[in-house]
């Protein structure tokens, strides 16, 4: 009883802050700590309305959901239709015969061959050659104009898988397959070999596989009309003013109807329980989904130091954690209050999950306030410090 006081003063009084000087609208988060888990939910549902955030509040998980990509790969893996140092052209000949830019900001018919195929390992740490790019590139310009590669709008995507991955293979390598870490792509190229390997679409393989053994009955590419009520608005900063703007409307917008393309880089939207119990399956060992094996691969650093250099430029951004497993990172250092060990990833539209199996603890917030301002990321270091500082109550 001490420990669940101690959540309820700590963790409200903490995120209540945040709420209370306009951070965000509203937020949900939850700790868990073996079988007690405590949830808050504070605020609204949409700047200035009245509807209050509940438990059961739908989210835009962004990129929480890479994780659950790697895992549907590692479903496939263990069931032995894929293997993880196999060439991906098997199923996505797009993938093919790559070429290889010369240099990052070079023009893009100045290429040379790739040392060797794609893997599916490659892919599932981010390897695989092709990823985020945070200057003004011909590659980059060059993937925002054909839609492989989002602009900052709710707008993308616009194509199919096929057609997406289509244009993707279009475009040369930025770096050899294996040589270094980027972020995202290959998340999403990952859900189009799920499809193509479990032939089927990538949401269906996903709700029998994944969220029905789990009981993520919230969880999928949209929300119903049913259900919309339940989601958010989903804001971003003003540059200049800092103010909040509307991103993504609940009713109408981007989550309201199926996706062209189901990401499985930054498609999913979940609940508070439904992405606990994900994670409460990893942190426990698979249960009735993975092997304990296989988690323990997912959740370990594979990165070589010259992998992570391009990770480790981007300072708290992406190299805190140290290391990368599958589709998520992996603490390798205690450098703030978490454990080595621990492991998740953070949404860019201000979602945040891990599991610490040290401590036996998940720890999850969700809002849908971006990270394109210092201030939602304050708002999670706040949660996360709150959260281990109950620990010892």
């Amino acid at each position: 009883m001490s420990q669940t006081v101690s959540y309820s003063s700590r963790l409200r009084d903490t995120l209540s802050r945040h709420v209370e000087v306009g951070t965000v609208p509203g937020l949900v988060a939850l700790v868990s700590r073996g079988d007690e888990v405590h949830v808050e939910a504070l605020g609204t549902l949409h700047e200035g309305g009245t509807t209050p955030m509940g438990r059961d509040t739908i989210f835009r998980m962004a990129s929480l959901t890479k994780p659950v990509t790697a895992a549907a790969v590692m479903i496939l893996v263990e069931e032995c239709r894929l293997r993880l140092d196999d060439p991906v052209e098997t199923w996505l000949p797009e993938l093919a015969e790559r070429r290889v830019l010369a240099r990052i900001d070079g023009p893009l018919d100045d290429t040379v061959p790739a040392a060797r195929s794609i893997t599916v390992r490659d892919l599932l740490t981010l390897t695989f050659g092709f990823g985020a790019v945070f200057a003004a590139h011909p590659i980059l310009e060059a993937a925002l104009s054909l839609g492989v590669v989002g602009d900052g709008t709710p707008n993308w995507p616009t194509t199919g898988q096929d057609e997406w991955l289509r244009r993707l293979g279009t475009l040369p390598l930025m770096y050899q397959p294996g040589e270094r870490w980027q972020y995202h792509v290959g998340s999403d190229v990952l859900g189009v070999l799920v499809s193509r390997v479990a032939a089927r679409p990538f949401g269906e393989f996903l709700a029998e596989r994944l969220f029905a053994p789990l009981g993520m009955a919230d969880t999928g590419f949209h929300v119903p009309p049913e259900k919309i009520h339940r989601l958010p608005t989903s804001y971003a900063h003003d540059p200049t003013t800092g103010e909040l703007t509307v991103w993504d409307e609940a009713a109408g917008g981007k989550y309201s109807r199926p996706p062209a393309f189901e990401a499985g880089g930054d498609g999913l939207v979940s609940t508070v329980d439904d992405y606990h119990a994900f994670l409460r399956m990893l942190a426990t060992g698979g249960g009735r989904v993975l092997s304990r094996a296989a988690v323990a691969l997912m959740t370990m650093d594979h990165l070589t130091p010259a992998q992570k250099a391009e990770k480790d430029l981007y300072g708290d951004h992406f190299g805190r954690h140290g290391g990368y497993g599958f589709g998520m990172a992996v603490r390798t250092h205690r450098r703030d209050l978490a454990s080595p060990g621990q492991f998740g990833w953070d949404g860019g539209l201000g979602t945040t999950a891990y599991a610490d199996p040290a401590e036996d603890m998940v720890g999850i917030l969700l809002t849908q306030t971006a990270m394109d301002s210092p201030d939602t990321p304050r708002l999670h270091q706040d949660f996360w410090t709150a959260a281990y500082q109950s620990l010892d109550a």
